[in-house]
């Protein structure tokens, strides 16, 4: 695969279209699941049931960033052959690193608790099994997943963008049943609130979107996937990623605006309590749409659930083996990351509060993640050819400083209860 790879990087073989895209796609395809993980389900679904169509410009200005964001961590495990905690470790202070290390393990351990709660709470919606079971079947697909790397990378590739087409097809279902305004739905692209409370909710809709675990893991999953020995070849090889990111990227957020738009068809006007409770969302669709969607809504979130976790194992590898240059097992780390899972069904807590909650804590690794990216490639010691031109590095810092303020304005209302 390599070698036919560079052939085709240097244009030799004579493939036209996509037969010649086709073998530089795959690693936005598995970032992109972090993008459509069950938080992304709760905040879209809120936000169309309580505010209508009015957010969904928010959903395409938040994907926006993340294909500025995803492009230039590809662009740096290209142009450097390492992943960005290998580049931190390499430049900042060891006292630093170690500090990285922990607070980007925590930030892992939140997003694998997220999703790992969103696919249990979707077989439970589909079979009626009690939620520790569905927490053990999670387990067991996800531990079948993760082994698929064992064959190299494109299995993994083709698994994970099995389940975009899973979600995607699911989604397309439910927006055909709910018929959303198309009228109503093309304002919605103008920019505007409704109030403080949209405000807030566009905040959790944008501060939800770059998870900084992804950030971590694109750059490794570009590190040496195609090896370059000229700067011709890094270009070549750089523009082809940029085609993956934005198909992937531009999939995710046309996944979301669905997700948005069929809430806001489906449950905005209609008096609904607690819309973004991810099984109230279930029962309720039954009744106003009939069983068809609400399986539809039930499989998407299985489809996200269980990838996303499985990607979120694969970024906690990269995070401590390239800040501390230590692994363990696969199947190690992953049950260490389904233990809080557990224990929060064991105690019998809420799984869309505990994952909102999860949301929270993911937004305190955000500028970990986002200031050293922009830093490192803004560097042409660093990136060599592939150095961010000032254009997009003033607009790379312009989105991390609103997604930052966006973040803290976040968790600032979450800690005052405004």
């Amino acid at each position: 695969m390599t070698a036919r790879a560079t052939q085709i990087l240097n244009n030799r073989g004579g493939r036209r279209g996509f037969a010649r895209i086709a073998p530089f796609m795959g690693p936005a395809i598995i970032a992109s699941i972090a993008y459509m993980d069950p938080g992304n389900f709760a905040t879209n679904i809120q936000g169309g049931a309580q505010f209508g169509y009015a957010l969904i410009w928010v959903i395409l200005a938040a994907n926006l960033m993340a294909m500025l964001i995803q492009n230039l961590s590809a662009k740096l495990g290209i142009a450097t052959g390492k992943n960005l905690p290998e580049v931190i470790r390499e430049r900042f202070p060891r006292p630093v690193v170690w500090f990285y290390w922990v607070q980007a393990e925590l930030v892992a351990m939140a997003t694998d608790l997220a999703e790992f709660l969103g696919a249990a709470v979707a077989i439970h919606l589909l079979t009626g099994l009690p939620l520790i079971w569905g927490a053990a079947i999670t387990g067991v697909i996800t531990f079948w997943l993760l082994t698929l790397q064992k064959r190299g990378f494109r299995p993994l590739e083709i698994a994970i963008g099995g389940f975009v087409l899973v979600i995607g097809s699911a989604y397309l279902v439910q927006f055909v049943l709910a018929r959303p305004e198309l009228a109503s739905l093309g304002r919605g692209f103008v920019p505007s609130f409704q109030g403080v409370d949209s405000v807030y909710l566009a905040v959790g809709i944008i501060g939800a979107t770059v998870m900084p675990h992804v950030i971590y893991l694109h750059s490794a999953l570009t590190q040496g996937r195609v090896p370059t020995r000229t700067d011709e070849e890094k270009l070549r090889l750089s523009r082809l990623n940029r085609i993956d990111v934005y198909a992937a990227m531009g999939l995710a957020g046309l996944i979301n605006m669905s997700m948005l738009a069929v809430a806001a068809a489906t449950f905005h006007g209609k008096g609904i309590e607690n819309a973004g409770d991810l099984e109230t969302a279930y029962q309720t669709l039954t009744p106003l749409l009939g069983p068809a969607a609400a399986v539809a809504f039930a499989i998407a979130l299985l489809a996200s659930g269980l990838s996303s976790s499985a990607v979120g194992t694969m970024a906690g590898q990269v995070i401590m083996q390239g800040f501390v240059g230590f692994q363990i097992p696969l199947w190690l780390r992953r049950t260490i990351t389904m233990l809080p899972a557990f224990i929060v069904i064991w105690l019998g807590l809420d799984p869309t509060a505990t994952l909102v909650l999860s949301q929270v804590i993911l937004s305190f690794g955000v500028p970990f993640a986002l200031v050293p990216l922009l830093m490192f490639t803004a560097r042409r010691d660093v990136m060599g050819v592939l150095v961010s031109k000032p254009w997009v590095n003033t607009l790379g810092w312009l989105f991390a400083g609103l997604i930052i303020a966006l973040n803290i304005y976040l968790l600032w209302g979450a800690a005052t209860g405004s």
